[in-house]
């Protein structure tokens, strides 16, 4: 057993080294992506009607997952961000730090009414303004809330299929 102890601490750790980045990265528009794409959502300040429907759209009726989108924990493990209500002061600036650690090429969904235009939000002293105000928007998805045939078609357009 002392043997075994000398030869761990002569050698140390031994690690490979981390693989590279796949090449086949998902871009922000669908001539590019062609493939699956790892959504990281984003409450910016809705009422959560959105988010009932974006939990609807890939549950097992509607199953967004077979057309290659996958709801992902982190942004860093993300191509795409899912954004819902209106963008609030208090979540402008978390917003812009998610939106950064995605890596790129990256793609914002603004989903409802309120991430497009600030809905009935419009005007309200706690809002920033729409989601395409604090960071750049390649699709929205309109309805309040939007519906999650709408939610899966756009996501489906964002991967390509």
């Amino acid at each position: 057993m002392v043997g075994l102890w000398r030869k761990i601490l002569r050698t140390g750790r031994v690690a490979e080294p981390a693989p590279g980045r796949p090449g086949y990265g998902v871009p922000a528009v669908a001539a590019e992506l062609g493939g699956s794409v790892q959504v990281r959502h984003v409450d910016a300040g809705s009422c959560n009607g959105c988010e009932v429907e974006i939990a609807s759209a890939f549950g097992p009726v509607y199953d967004a997952e077979r057309y290659g989108a996958r709801l992902v924990a982190s942004p860093r493990h993300a191509d795409a961000l899912l954004v819902t209500g209106p963008v609030t002061r208090n979540m402008a600036e978390p917003l812009r730090r998610t939106y950064d650690a995605v890596p790129g090429p990256k793609a914002v969904v603004a989903v409802g009414d309120c991430a497009r235009n600030c809905g009935v939000f419009a005007g309200a002293y706690g809002v920033t303004g729409a989601v395409r105000d604090v960071v750049p928007v390649e699709l929205e998805i309109e309805g309040c809330p939007p519906r999650p045939e709408a939610i899966v078609e756009g996501l489906r357009r964002l991967t390509g299929r």
